[in-house]
C-alpha cells in the first residue's frame, strides 16, 4: 500500500512538472513546478503510512540507516538494523518508508478460557548456571515484560529461554519474533485431592520441616526455590507451568487397606476404580502366639493423607501409590506379628479390642514418620476351624459350663428372692388383716360408745320429760286436786289413743263420795282395751 502512494506521488509530480514547460509565463511555470514538488513530497510522505488492524500487531524490520545488531542479539532496542523490539499498536503509523522499513502484521495472542500460554523467549540475558527456566516474577511484572519487549530486553532483565511465568486467559500484544507461545490446559486438582508441585528452577531449598521426633527433617522448598514446595494446591483450577513444575496429584480421601483372604477387587469406595481396589486388597496376615498357635488374622487399616502432609509424603515416598502401599504393608504385618508373640492364642481371640488399640498406636506412630495419618485399625475374623478349631471348641465348652454355673447361681438367687417375696407378701397380708381387725375393734368401741351416749341421752330426756310432767301434774293437782288432775290426764290419753270409754264392767265399793269409783271404772276399761289391742 505504501509503495502505491509513492508511485502515485511520483507519477502526479512528473505530470505536473511536464505541464510546466508548456506554460509561457515564467512565474506560472515556477508555481507549477512548486506544486509538482509538493505532490512528490506528499506522495513520499503517504508512502510511509502503515495501518495495523484492531486484532493485529505490527512487527517492524529496519533495513537501513542504522548500526548493526550486537552479535547474539536478535531484536534491536536502540534503532539498530533488523527486527525491532517495539511493535506497532492498532491504527495508522507514519514514517515507515518501504525502502527503509518492512512492516508485517501478525494476529494478537488470544488465550481462551481453561488454557494458559507457555512462553519462551528467543532473546534476552542468559539463564543462571544450572537453571533451565527464567526466574519467576509477579504476574503484573510479567505482563509488562511480554507486552513491552524493549523493557523485557533492557530494564526488565528478561532471560532468554523458557519462562517460568505463564499467560493466563486473555489477549496479548506480543512480539512474535521475540516470544513463542504454546497453549496448554490449566491444571485441575480434583475434589478429595491436592496437587504437590516440584519446582524445576530457583535457588536451593532451605525449609527444614520436622516430621516426627527423632527423624531427620524433610527439606521442602518455598516460592522461588527448587524442589518440592511446602504448600500444596487445594481442589480447583490453576495456571501451572507444567514444564517448570512437576505436578503430583495426591488423594486426601480416607482409604481402607484390607489384609484378607477374600476375593480380589471387592473394595470399591469413594469413586475408586477396580485397579485401585485390587491394589488395596492385600494378603491376609498370619501370626504366631506365645503358646505356638499359628493362625490368620483379617485386618482392615484405614488411613488418609492430610493436605498439609502431602508434600512430606511425596518427599519421602514419591508421588506413586506403590511405595506408600509397600511401606504400609510392611509396617502392618511386622507390628501384628510382633504383638502376637507376647500373648496366648485364647487371649488374642478374647482381647481383640486391646490388639486393635495397641496396633493403631504403633502403626500410627510409624506411618506418621512418612506423613501418613492412620485413622483406624479393625480386626475381623481371627483364625479358622483348621487353625483354632479345637482350641475354640474347648473354650466354647468351658464357657458353656461357666454359663451353666452362672445360670444355676442365678436360679438359686431367683428362688431365694421368690421365697423372700412370698414371705413379704404373707407378712403384708397378715398386717392387712391385723389392721382390719384393729379398725373393726375401734369401730365396735365407737359404736358401743355411741349407743351408751344415745341411751344416756334418751334416759336424761325421759327423766327430764318425766320430771317436767311430774311438776306439771303437781301444779295441776295443787290447783284442782289430785283426783281431778288424774282424771284430766286419763282423758288426754283416751283422746290421743282413741280408747273406748264405755265400761263393760263396773266395779264399785259403794262409796261414791270420794269420786274414786269412776276413776277405777275408767282405768279398768282402759286396761281391758289395752289387753284387747295386745291380743290383736
Amino acid at each position: 500500500m505504501s509503495s502505491v502512494f509513492l508511485m502515485i506521488g511520483i507519477i502526479l509530480a512528473g505530470m505536473i512538472a511536464a505541464s510546466a514547460f508548456r506554460v509561457p509565463n515564467k512565474s506560472a511555470r515556477g508555481g507549477i513546478i512548486l506544486l509538482a514538488f509538493i505532490v512528490l513530497i506528499l506522495g513520499f510522505a503517504m508512502s510511509s503510512v502503515r495501518y495495523v488492524g484492531a486484532s493485529s500487531v505490527g512487527v517492524v524490520k529496519k533495513n537501513a540507516l542504522g548500526p548493526s545488531l550486537t552479535p547474539g542479539k536478535i531484536l534491536a532496542t536502540e534503532g539498530e538494523m533488523g527486527i525491532q523490539a517495539d511493535v506497532l499498536a492498532p491504527g495508522w503509523h507514519l514514517w515507515y518508508w518501504p525502502v527503509l522499513y518492512d512492516v508485517d502484521t501478525r494476529p494478537l495472542i488470544d488465550i481462551p478460557a481453561d488454557k494458559i500460554g507457555l512462553v519462551e523467549s528467543r532473546d534476552g540475558l542468559p539463564l543462571d548456571p544450572g537453571q533451565v527456566f527464567a526466574p519467576e516474577v509477579s504476574n503484573a511484572e510479567f505482563k509488562q515484560m511480554v507486552e513491552d519487549p524493549k523493557f523485557f530486553l533492557t530494564d526488565g532483565s528478561g532471560r532468554k529461554g523458557p519462562q517460568s511465568n505463564v499467560l493466563t486467559p486473555g489477549k496479548y500484544r506480543l512480539n512474535p519474533e521475540l516470544f513463542m507461545v504454546t497453549m496448554v490446559d490449566t491444571t485441575e486438582v480434583p475434589p478429595a485431592t491436592v496437587a504437590v508441585l516440584k519446582s524445576n528452577f530457583g535457588d536451593e531449598p532451605t525449609l527444614n520441616t520436622p516430621v516426627s521426633e527423632g527423624d531427620e527433617p524433610v527439606i521442602l522448598a518455598k516460592s522461588g526455590e527448587k524442589g518440592i514446595l511446602a504448600e500444596a494446591l487445594q481442589p480447583g483450577k490453576y495456571p501451572v507451568n507444567t514444564k517448570a513444575y512437576s505436578v503430583a496429584i495426591v488423594s486426601t480421601r480416607e482409604t481402607i487397606i484390607r489384609f484378607t483372604a477374600g476375593e480380589k477387587g471387592l473394595l470399591t469406595q469413594n469413586g475408586m476404580n477396580r485397579s485401585e481396589a485390587n491394589a488395596n486388597e492385600q494378603r491376609e496376615i498370619t501370626v504366631r502366639t506365645s503358646d505356638g498357635f499359628t493362625f490368620p488374622v483379617d485386618v482392615r487399616v484405614e488411613y488418609k493423607i492430610e493436605p498439609k502432609n502431602a508434600p512430606i509424603v511425596v518427599a519421602k515416598l514419591g508421588s506413586d501409590s506403590a511405595p506408600l502401599l509397600a511401606k504400609l504393608n510392611s509396617t502392618v504385618r511386622a507390628i501384628f506379628r510382633n504383638n502376637a508373640e507376647n500373648v496366648k492364642a485364647l487371649d488374642y481371640v478374647n482381647q481383640r479390642s486391646t490388639q486393635e488399640s495397641q496396633s493403631l498406636a504403633m502403626i500410627g506412630k510409624e506411618m506418621a514418620r512418612s506423613g501418613v495419618t492412620i485413622t483406624g485399625v479393625r480386626i475381623g475374623d481371627v483364625g479358622d476351624e483348621e487353625t483354632l478349631g479345637q482350641l475354640l471348641n474347648t473354650q466354647r465348652d468351658r464357657e458353656i459350663a461357666v454359663q451353666e454355673q452362672e445360670t444355676f447361681k442365678e436360679q438359686q438367687k431367683a428362688a431365694v428372692q421368690q421365697k423372700e417375696l412370698s414371705k413379704t407378701l404373707q407378712e403384708a397380708e397378715e398386717e392387712k388383716r391385723l389392721a382390719t381387725a384393729a379398725y373393726e375393734v375401734q369401730i365396735a368401741e365407737q359404736d358401743q360408745l355411741k349407743r351408751i351416749i344415745q341411751a344416756k341421752a334418751e334416759a336424761e330426756a325421759i327423766q327430764i320429760e318425766a320430771q317436767a310432767q311430774a311438776n306439771a301434774y303437781k301444779l295441776i293437782a295443787d290447783q284442782i286436786g289430785k283426783a281431778n288432775a288424774a282424771m284430766i290426764e286419763v282423758l288426754r290419753v283416751i283422746g290421743e289413743k282413741g280408747i273406748e270409754i264405755t265400761p263393760r264392767v263396773m266395779v264399785s265399793n259403794g262409796n261414791a263420795s270420794d269420786g274414786n269409783g269412776e276413776t277405777v271404772a275408767l282405768i279398768g276399761t282402759m286396761l281391758d282395751q289395752m289387753v284387747k289391742d295386745t291380743d290383736e
